[in-house]
């Protein structure tokens, strides 16, 4: 082996991180690695890391193997004793020229670099030109949060929030879409939150606008996990006047209880977000919304899990995240009164049950209509709402194709 090998775990930042370090390790002259970029957002998260890490190293048996990541930055201890890994490294740490530099070598004296993340301003200056499939890219434009949900590591694995700049996301895009992408995806950890750490505060649907008015031969723009309480006036009305802003919006709901809400800390109560929902599908009728909802938190009761239930309903949500809760050491939710596990797997199961229902529902009122799809490969693309599309005939790769609903295969609509 000689150009290293890299295994990515969790959400699409981490994702494109990945891509942005292979770049850095090619350029260092990194051979004869494993990188193991690891996600802090659950316990499983963090076992399936291990695991990964364990297999690797039967694979790879003579390689340095580095892990980083969340996991790595929150709990670096639990990654250094392990017997198989080489390099702990943080998440700053990770998107640095020089660490890649030293890890070209033999790592120096310090097998553990990993600094406090809190005291970090910037965002990582590496941006990469074409994450993704040849059809759709990813732009990084925030990392971190402010926020401190009772459930949640991520922070303290991210750090502060931190925006990317309008004018440096924009020149990215223009070059995304010299190169021919016809649609770009906006991420970050908190998106919501762009902005804030910015000159003059501007907000994401200001972001939004200005790119869709200096940017005019990019077809689409998408948006992917929003906090709905925090969703601007501006964002608000390129979603009820930009066509070229796709329908779909990924929404971190949690839960749909309001003392749940209140004891994980959220800044949204159940009707804020019903609101939100009935004034974006309002402005825009084809929107469709998809929404993370964590079931079992402690403390829930089966009347306040109901009121969860019924908000897949209330919200009229498609595409469901469920996540069973865990508790993760170090946060406050951990040391509240914990829910049954079998009760929480029970749960989990309910509510994805309940997607499901609705993903029948979405697919079964799509027919005979016709959409304008973006091919991800020959037999299958992606409308407007982000639902896939499955074709019989071969298309062209990264092309928009206009197509005619005619039926369903699983959770694929065939055009």
């Amino acid at each position: 082996m000689s150009a290293p090998v890299f295994s990515n775990h969790g959400c699409r930042l981490n994702a494109y991180e990945t891509k942005a370090m292979e770049e850095l390790a090619a350029q260092a002259g990194v051979e004869n690695a494993v990188v193991v970029n690891t996600c802090a957002v659950t316990a499983e998260a963090v076992r399936k890391a291990r695991q990964d890490i364990r297999k690797l190293r039967r694979i790879h048996p003579d390689a340095k193997l580095i892990v980083t990541g969340c996991a790595a930055q929150t709990e670096p201890d639990t990654f250094a004793n392990m017997d198989e890994v080489d390099a702990v490294i943080g998440n700053t740490e990770k998107m640095q020229a020089q660490t890649w530099a030293g890890l070209a070598g033999d790592f120096g004296t310090e097998p553990v670099q990993v600094d406090d993340i809190m005291s970090v301003t910037e965002t990582a200056g590496h941006l990469i030109d074409g994450f993704g499939t040849r059809s759709r890219a990813y732009v990084q434009v925030q990392n971190g949060c402010d926020h401190r949900c009772t459930f949640c590591i991520i922070p303290y694995g991210r750090g502060n929030s931190r925006s990317v700049p309008a004018g440096v996301v924009v020149d990215q895009i223009k070059r995304l879409v010299d190169r021919g992408f016809n649609e770009v995806v906006l991420t970050g950890v908190d998106l919501t939150s762009w902005g804030a750490d910015l000159p003059g505060e501007p907000q994401l649907g200001d972001l939004v606008m200005r790119i869709l008015k200096l940017v005019p031969d990019l077809p689409r723009l998408r948006i992917s996990s929003i906090d709905s309480i925090e969703v601007d006036e501006a964002l608000m009305q390129a979603i009820a006047t930009e066509p070229r802003l796709m329908p779909h919006l990924h929404l971190s709901l949690q839960h749909g209880d309001d003392l749940i809400l209140k004891r994980m800390k959220r800044r949204h109560l159940r009707d804020d977000a019903i609101r939100f929902a009935q004034e974006a599908r309002k402005l825009r009728p084809d929107m469709t919304f998809g929404a993370d909802i964590i079931a079992g938190f402690p403390t829930e009761t089966e009347a306040m899990f109901e009121n969860s239930l019924k908000l897949v309903e209330d919200c009229d949500l498609t595409w469901l995240h469920v996540f069973p809760y865990s508790p993760r050491p170090g946060t406050p939710a951990a040391r509240m009164p914990q829910v049954n596990g079998k009760a929480i797997k029970e749960r989990a199961a309910r509510l994805r049950s309940a997607g499901s229902a609705q993903v029948t529902k979405h697919l079964a009122a799509q027919q005979g209509k016709t959409y304008h799809v973006l091919m991800e490969n020959p037999h299958m693309g992606r409308t407007e709402q982000f639902t896939e599309v499955q074709f019989d005939t071969p298309q062209t790769e990264g092309q928009i194709v206009t197509a005619r609903i005619s039926g369903t295969r699983g959770n694929q609509l065939v055009a």
